[in-house]
């Protein structure tokens, strides 16, 4: 009742195109803004979980296969893109959520893993999101894959790990560097500061969007080194 009555006070309007939503309604993004969102077109690299090309015979990409990354596999719910023709919704919302600082939207962002592929909660043992430098998280006041992270933890009732995984050394931004500077960019930036808390342990590592996938994987390396037994990567989006 407290809810509906503070909806009707308060007029809910989507976080996405600011249109009106019903009285009663519980989510923050509207229909046609939620059913506008372009999932990744198969066939998808079996490792990383990019498109592949038409002609590609092998279940892998040609960055997979030159170099295997340190997780087991990586799938994105959607497609990012932005630019002067027009921004995905998730890309609005992304960046209104980690350079307009608005944390609410971590509500609307979440309300998108109802979209994400099928995942068996047996197959984990612990949700860990990509950590942020403490620089970072001091100006931004909040991490954006912690907060997905707690989101996807909940609905597979799983733990949500924000302590083991360190990002240890500071890294500018990865925009606008290409694959091998991103990988430089990343380089033994992670740490694993409580090893036997994931020595056997399967791991979903969970961030909000994926380009080369170098930051994941060199997450998926510090893990690795701590015994983690399966590594999979879940992202928000990814950057084609």
């Amino acid at each position: 009742m407290l809810h509906y009555l503070l909806n009707f006070l308060f007029p809910p309007r989507c976080a996405v195109c600011d249109g009106g939503l019903p009285v009663d309604a519980s989510r923050r993004v509207c229909a046609p803004c939620f059913g506008a969102m372009e999932p990744l077109r198969p066939p998808l690299c079996g490792i990383c979980g990019t498109e592949l090309g038409a002609a590609d015979e092998d279940e892998r990409c040609a960055h997979c296969r030159a170099a295997p990354p340190a997780f087991d596999s990586a799938r994105a719910i959607t497609r990012y893109h932005s630019g002067t023709e027009g921004s995905s919704a998730v890309a609005t919302l992304l960046q209104r959520h980690k350079y307009g600082l608005d944390q609410s939207l971590g509500r609307a962002l979440a309300e998108y893993l109802d979209a994400a592929p099928t995942l068996n909660a047996d197959s984990y043992d612990v949700v860990i999101p990509v950590p942020l430098h403490r620089s970072r998280l001091r100006w931004r006041g909040f991490n954006q894959a912690a907060l997905l992270g707690a989101a996807l933890a909940r609905r597979l009732n799983r733990p949500l790990d924000v302590a083991s995984l360190e990002r240890v050394r500071f890294t500018p931004p990865q925009t606008a560097r290409d694959r091998g500077q991103r990988r430089r960019n990343v380089r033994d930036a992670f740490a694993v500061r409580r090893p036997a808390r994931i020595a056997g342990r399967r791991v979903l590592l969970v961030d909000d969007v994926m380009t080369t996938g170098a930051t994941v994987d060199e997450c998926a390396r510090a893990l690795r080194s701590a015994g983690a037994r399966r590594i999979d990567v879940l992202t928000l989006a990814r950057v084609l």
